[in-house]
């Protein structure tokens, strides 16, 4: 969680004149009690009126909240609609996410607003990712965010299967696919892998550096060459 996204859910947590203990804010966003005090002492530097002390707990002062975010009808919509597909067709952690950021945005609206997100009517399908597939994108995507090795096990087109060690790149959503795109330790070279071909999905117990020839903007490169002689394939996993 990034330290911004931390400071607004203590805020959060504190709203309503509860008092909360360092232990159990530090329990619920997954942080030291050390680092919950640094925190509170920023808000409080910044004129957020927290109230408390270590070992006691902290309660916020009545008459502060934060302000109502200001959404126009057209960015409510977008907001809705996004977060509807990225729970139809994301991975499992996303998925509820989405719904805790709806839920988020809900609460700070203003009133006249609030029922915008219920009024919008832009649906999609319940089910359409398997779970297998949700679990496998959640790993993926922490994998790249953390630059850990992978290790695949992966059929192509044609039902042939390999074991594969791999560099998450990053994920694309194609619309009805999603595909992984990673630099392939055994075949040496950028390969994009289908996440419904993929059978089996672990951690390598490894991490890795971003290194020169092997990184997002040179699969890009590689990308737009092959494009110019007609040769790319985005879901190849050869």
């Amino acid at each position: 969680m990034r330290r911004a996204d931390r400071l607004f859910q203590i805020v959060q947590h504190l709203r309503g004149g509860r008092l909360v203990t360092a232990h159990k804010l530090g329990a619920w966003l997954e942080v030291s009690e050390r680092t919950i005090y640094r925190d509170i002492a920023d808000l409080q530097s910044t004129g957020v009126p927290i109230d408390g002390e270590a070992g006691v707990g902290y309660m916020m002062r009545e008459g502060f909240d934060l302000p109502p975010l200001m959404f126009t009808r057209d960015e409510i919509v977008a907001l809705v609609a996004g977060a509807r597909m990225v729970r139809a067709f994301g991975g499992a952690a996303m998925a509820r996410a989405a719904d805790e950021a709806l839920v988020k945005i809900g609460a700070v609206l203003p009133d006249s607003e609030k029922d915008r997100i219920a009024r919008t009517e832009i649906h999609t399908p319940m089910w359409v990712v398997s779970d297998a597939d949700r679990e496998a994108i959640d790993l993926i995507e922490r994998a790249v965010e953390k630059r850990q090795v992978l290790k695949l096990d992966y059929n192509d087109e044609a039902g042939r299967g390999s074991a594969r060690e791999v560099r998450p790149l990053g994920l694309w959503f194609w619309g009805k696919v999603w595909t992984l795109i990673a630099w392939c330790e055994m075949r040496n070279d950028f390969r994009a892998f289908r996440i419904d071909r993929i059978s089996a999905v672990t951690s390598a117990g490894r991490g890795f550096k971003p290194e020169r020839g092997k990184l997002l903007v040179d699969y890009y490169r590689s990308v737009e060459r092959s494009e110019s002689y007609g040769t790319h394939d985005r879901s190849s996993g050869g």
